[in-house]
């Protein structure tokens, strides 16, 4: 269990990538702090199991992320997987959709750096990951803030990098594909009326399509790759972009 003695804060952890990120990480030996929003009685659950505690905080706010790094305290694990999505074409996209995707998806993600990387850089040990997409790389129709903010996540994570290598601090980017989360699951109506399909067929013709294996990613195979970042085969790993997309942005 070579993260013990180690805090993991992993945000939006109460389901999907987040939360087997974070069950991940407990199995070897991490305090880990849970964020995220839903039933209070599923989070309570979740922290016994986990032997956790979690932190709700509204990350789309500036003072929201500061409460959230206020009460986790010093980390020495970061993960910023926090993340929301809407589906429309530009010229209907909802302007404050745009400033709320961008807010929770990219800027949260700085706030949660800038404000972790002074313990981590004292202590000359760090990990810094974020959950981007294989959208930090590629493009898909109606989904302009997120395919922004992704490939904004890409680039952050990439100044990180260079800012702290020199510091024993490492920052990288997970990409997936589709993984069967409640994030894709929810963006599913909106798809379907964006583009006049059935679910069956977004499912089919939109998402399973860009993945040349026909398959969703599952989130135990990003968790596995969050907990191989932190390990010390993966020291000289800095500024990279894993993709887990079954083979789409290999097109």
């Amino acid at each position: 269990m070579f993260l013990n003695g180690k805090r993991a804060l992993v945000t939006g952890s109460t389901s999907g990538i987040g939360l087997a990120i974070a069950r991940a990480y407990a199995a070897e030996g991490a305090e880990v702090v849970l964020n995220g929003f839903g039933d209070a009685a599923e989070i309570e659950r979740l922290c016994a199991e986990l032997g956790a505690r979690h932190v709700g905080a509204d990350l789309t706010r500036t003072q929201g992320v500061e409460e959230l790094m206020e009460a986790a305290g010093p980390v020495d694990v970061l993960v910023n997987n926090a993340g929301m999505q809407h589906v429309a074409p530009v010229e209907s996209f909802p302007p404050e959709k745009w400033d709320a995707i961008l807010a929770l998806n990219l800027s949260a993600a700085f706030h949660t750096a800038r404000l972790a990387v002074p313990h981590m850089k004292a202590q000359g040990w760090g990990r810094i990951i974020c959950t981007a997409s294989a959208h930090s790389l590629a493009a898909s129709p109606f989904k302009s803030a997120y395919v922004a903010a992704k490939h904004g996540i890409a680039g952050l994570t990439k100044v990180l990098a260079l800012e702290l290598a020199e510091h024993g601090v490492t920052a990288n980017c997970i990409s997936p594909g589709y993984v069967w989360t409640p994030l894709v699951e929810n963006q599913i109506p909106d798809t379907m009326a964006a583009r006049g399909m059935t679910r069956e067929e977004v499912i089919s013709k939109v998402l399973l399509d860009k993945q040349p294996t026909r398959k969703f990613v599952q989130p135990e195979e990003v968790a596995a790759l969050a907990v191989f970042l932190c390990g010390d085969a993966a020291q000289n790993i800095n500024g990279a972009n894993y993709t887990i997309d079954g083979g789409w942005t290999a097109e």
